[in-house]
């Protein structure tokens, strides 16, 4: 993992004091446990705090909504540049696979086991089929457009010129007239992802190009930002618009769901690396990071699946605000227990480690030992 992470806006991340013997940069862990906590946010906000289309125009959501999952993307872009370039496809592809779809289909037989038991309800083939697929691509669908552009874009790293074929890449991709199912987010976000590549492959560059314009770049990124959120509607976001441009009032929303994401990212991103370049001693900080920004995966797959059930379950209609800010801070607060707990309990453990949480267990910790014959 790199030591140290340029945003747009040509801040280095410190790491004298916030990186781990192991090399590993607490800053980005800070920015990616925030962004998860955003994740969670925003689905209280649609699930529990709305429970109808009024959510689409909450100020707070439209906050969290304009940059979460771009940023999210762009910085697993930047931590994936290592692999993308010195390991081999196949070696890489099953790296990535056993670490994203291995936990995704654990906590997914998990839902449908819930449903079945709780929700169970007479479909014919045909529909229940095609309601696990939706769940299976509905719930993780940043997992499915994670892995994507993953292997997309190693396949472009083998190329002659490599900055230009990865940025070719990402404009035949978003405007691939494709709406089907998730592919709209795909499109939507795989962008992000070459853009974090990119910066990780010009890192240099970048901070001496920005460096004596920082300032000036922060000042017309903000600006950028601002007017990309009074401007910002329901058809700005990528699940209404789905990315394609049919006429001139689309081609208007279209464009600004991305310049509007792309400058809110890098606001963001400067914000949550002088925070923590500000606040790296005090606890919640290092909770963020360490806790939460070091366990994204799990968490999102949790938060998913939770949320995923909360769609079969009617409640709520007649609870107040303030009922429905105390559940939405109650049921946040579990989601984030039970990700944790579960993964003390079983980080420890090689296969379920690997199964449940995407990785290995950690080195220094007891592993279970083979029974003696």
């Amino acid at each position: 993992m790199f030591d140290t992470l340029l945003p747009v806006t040509g801040t280095i991340a410190p790491s004298s004091r916030a990186t781990k013997a192991n090399d590993r940069d607490l800053s980005l862990d800070f920015a990616k446990g925030a962004l998860i906590v955003l994740v969670i946010v925003g689905h209280l906000i649609q699930y529990v705090i709305y429970r109808d289309d009024g959510f689409w125009y909450s100020p707070y959501y439209k906050s969290i909504y304009m940059f979460h999952m771009p940023l999210f993307m762009a910085i697993s872009g930047y931590l994936s540049f290592r692999s993308l370039v010195q390991k081999s496809f196949i070696g890489a592809a099953s790296d990535r696979a056993k670490q994203l779809l291995l936990p995704m289909l654990f906590w997914w037989a998990l839902m449908e086991t819930a449903k079945l038991a709780a929700l169970w309800r007479a479909t014919s083939l045909t529909s229940g089929l095609w309601e696990l697929v939706d769940d299976l691509a509905g719930t993780y669908w940043f997992i499915w457009a994670t892995l994507f552009s993953y292997l997309l874009l190693k396949i472009f790293t083998k190329l002659s010129h490599r900055s230009w074929a990865v940025s070719g890449s990402a404009i035949l991709v978003v405007l691939a007239p494709l709406t089907f199912s998730i592919s709209p987010l795909i499109r939507f976000t795989y962008p992000f992802f070459c853009l974090g590549f990119l910066l990780a492959d010009s890192r240099e560059r970048w901070t001496s190009t920005s460096r004596n314009h920082k300032l000036l770049l922060i000042f017309f990124l903000s600006i950028m930002t601002c007017v990309s959120f009074l401007a910002w509607g329901k058809d700005t976001y990528v699940y209404n618009n789905l990315g394609v441009i049919h006429d001139f009032q689309s081609a208007k929303d279209v464009l600004l769901m991305f310049v509007g994401a792309a400058a809110a990212s890098a606001i963001a991103i400067e914000l949550l690396l002088q925070c923590w370049s500000f606040g790296h001693s005090n606890r919640i900080a290092r909770f963020i990071a360490v806790e939460l920004g070091q366990t994204t995966l799990l968490l999102y797959l949790v938060q998913g699946t939770v949320f995923r059930l909360m769609d079969f379950i009617q409640f709520g209609d007649f609870w107040d605000l303030t009922t429905r800010l105390i559940i939405a801070g109650v049921l946040g607060a579990a989601i984030v227990a039970i990700a944790l707990t579960v993964r003390s309990i079983v980080r420890g453990v090689p296969y379920l480690s690997q199964l449940v949480l995407g990785m290995p267990p950690r080195a220094g910790l007891p592993q279970a030992k083979p029974a003696m014959n």
